[in-house]
């Protein structure tokens, strides 16, 4: 997941087993974690470690990008404890390992990756599932983590091989809703339901182009550049409020301008609802495609 080997002693069903002797880059164990003195939901800095509260689900401790402790509330299911820790606690740790991670989900179109990033509810799952149902692979859905060649090219990893759709979107798309396993288990839970990726290998492509999603009556697509485009890359960061409490902002800026520079990027108006779905996505995709065999288009100025 996201290029990292993670060994842990919580049964994680959504990632990839791998067979391999090597040491991981991140190690996750069961074991108490002190609450800190201030208890609220949410991220603290606690003796050289971040510290999730997460209430009635576990608290979580984040050290140097490696190591994760997980205190789970007693009687919680695994599976809640589960979403938060390849959520929000892996992306505290994307940051202190100085990674780059954006609310987007990326999909493979000519060999290249394609992101897509918006706000919460803006549709990135929804598509992704279009885009497998054709049988374009997805490499990643929610978190995508950019690295960078030493030439500067950004590259795109697998991250959790799996898509979180609301009932409707499955219902809409021809799935059974019963085929799959609700995402957070509770009675005001959001409906949401985790369906896995058709191919679950790690992936490691080329960052190709980006379109951020937004609201609008119709369909359109047009170029961001300049300051526009790293305020929207910033804006999309992946739990973006915790580069302060880290205190990686310098580098989480550089990394921010390194992609703009290489990328070109797109903000894609369309309509909300599943009615325009096809035809918005297939226009998308039809953009995608003439923008990556056009060379000249592959860097921004």
């Amino acid at each position: 997941m996201f290029g990292l080997r993670v060994r842990s002693e919580l049964d994680l069903p959504e990632l990839c087993p791998l067979d391999t002797a090597a040491e991981p880059d991140v190690t996750v164990k069961v074991g108490s974690v002190p609450a800190p003195a201030d208890a609220r939901p949410g991220v603290h800095l606690q003796n050289g470690s971040l510290i999730l509260v997460t209430p009635g689900v576990a608290i979580y401790s984040i050290e140097e990008g490696r190591a994760i402790t997980v205190d789970p509330a007693p009687g919680v299911p695994k599976r809640n404890v589960r979403l938060y820790l390849l959520g929000s606690v892996f992306g505290l740790m994307l940051h202190q390992r100085g990674m780059l991670p954006l609310h987007a989900n990326a999909v493979e179109v000519k060999g290249k990756a394609v992101l897509f990033m918006g706000k919460s509810g803006a549709g990135k799952s929804t598509l992704a599932a279009w885009f497998q149902d054709r049988g374009r692979r997805v490499i990643t859905d929610d978190v995508c983590v950019i690295e960078f060649a030493e030439d500067g090219q950004p590259w795109v990893r697998t991250g959790v091989p799996r898509l979180r759709l609301w009932r409707e979107v499955l219902t809409a798309t021809g799935r059974d809703v019963a085929d799959y396993e609700r995402s957070f288990i509770g009675e005001s839970a959001p409906d949401k339901y985790d369906v896995p990726f058709v191919d679950r290998h790690d992936i490691r492509l080329p960052l190709g182009a980006i379109y951020l999603l937004e609201r609008a009556d119709s369909l359109g697509i047009k170029r961001i550049t300049g300051l526009a485009a790293l305020e929207a890359a910033f804006a999309n960061t992946y739990r973006g409020s915790y580069v302060g409490k880290i205190g990686t902002s310098h580098a989480h800026w550089s990394a921010i301008v390194k992609l703009v520079r290489r990328t070109p990027m797109f903000r894609a108006e369309r309509c909300w609802g599943l009615d325009e779905l096809d035809d918005q996505s297939a226009s998308l995709l039809s953009h995608a495609e003439e923008i990556l065999a056009n060379g000249s288009e592959s860097r921004c100025a």
